[in-house]
């Protein structure tokens, strides 16, 4: 008996070795998939249907197609994706979220799916900010966490309000407690197109060339093969183009359909 309890302690031991050095499997079939639904037309909430629209829905949607998986949108502050992602809440992430160095200890990223940079929303009747160096004095409104908020706290002088959600930057923009807003260049044209009362516009002023990816937990390779997987499928057959130019009028780049 006391053979038989050394070769189960023994085997226990093994197993859980193996377990613990192991990779994280994805072993649900629906994907708790977490974005901060304020960044059209990334990700937003249709006020009438409740339901999630945006390119990054549709785009995780179709992976999650391809693999044979579902989804489950979660509306999660921009801030709190990646710590919600290491505490395994959630699978992964997809909002308008820019491949850095630093998120990389923290997170694995898929391939990237959008090309984009950094840009300045301004009040309409703003003449100053035509340029970077216009920047420095001014005070900044960012959404904490962004590469906005890094960008901006490199402008010399400059005072850097931080924000929860984009949608209360812009609005302390057009109450004039900010002089800009820095954010990427696609989510604030369209944010300026579907302002009726034509009270802000962009600056001509590109601060950044950056790539979105997908964030899963770091480690969790099993799920991130499956994303780069499914991203490679949506963008051979077609589908991936489609649903670009569905939400910014025109193809793809050819760099990111490689």
């Amino acid at each position: 008996m006391k053979k038989l309890f050394l070769f189960l302690a023994l085997l226990l031991g093994i197993t859980a070795a193996v377990t613990g050095c192991g990779q994280e499997k994805q072993t649900s079939s629906v994907l708790r998939v977490g974005m901060d639904a304020a960044y059209p037309p990334f990700g937003f909430q249709n006020m009438d249907t409740k339901a999630y629209e945006g390119f990054d829905v549709d785009i995780i949607n179709a992976i999650a197609k391809e693999e044979g998986l579902s989804t489950e949108i979660r509306n999660v502050n921009f801030d709190g994706l990646i710590p919600a992602l290491k505490s395994g809440d959630l699978d992964t992430a997809i909002n308008d979220i820019t491949v850095t160095e630093d998120r990389k200890q923290s997170v694995d990223f898929s391939k990237p799916y959008y090309i984009a940079g950094l840009g300045v929303v301004v009040r309409s009747d703003n003449q100053d900010i035509r340029s970077k160096a216009d920047l420095s004095g001014k005070t900044l409104g960012v959404t904490i966490g962004s590469t906005g908020e890094e960008a901006a706290r490199k402008i010399e002088g400059a005072n850097v309000r931080t924000y929860s959600t984009l949608s209360d930057a812009f609005l302390d923009l057009k109450q004039g407690a900010v002089d800009a807003v820095f954010n990427d260049i696609p989510t604030n044209e369209y944010y300026v197109a579907k302002t009726e009362d034509h009270s802000v516009k962009t600056a001509p002023v590109a601060l950044s060339t950056e790539y979105l990816a997908i964030a899963v937990k770091k480690g969790n390779k099993d799920l991130l093969t499956k994303i780069d997987d499914g991203l490679a499928k949506i963008k051979k057959n077609g589908e991936f183009a489609k649903i670009y130019k569905k939400w910014f009028g025109k193809e793809p780049p050819e760099e990111i359909v490689k």
